[in-house]
């Protein structure tokens, strides 16, 4: 799921959450809050591995540059 999939998750546990609330369904209110929880971490996962990915580019960047000298 990307980010955007992330965002609406997220949007939909806050909104699951608020009703859960609103109607005294604290079971609802939990689901909404590991909802949010849940794409919390996968966006995190997400942005290691968009870390990863920039860091590996700039290493074979560097060998690609050397190897032109």
């Amino acid at each position: 799921m990307g980010d955007f999939g992330n965002k609406a998750e997220k949007f939909g546990g806050k909104v699951k959450e608020s009703v859960g609330e609103a109607i005294g369904d604290e079971r609802t209110a939990d689901e909404g809050r590991a909802d949010q929880t849940k794409a919390d971490f996968k966006e995190k996962v997400s942005d290691a591995g968009d870390s990863v990915k920039h860091a590996a580019d700039k290493v074979l960047g560097a060998f690609s540059k050397d190897e032109k000298r």
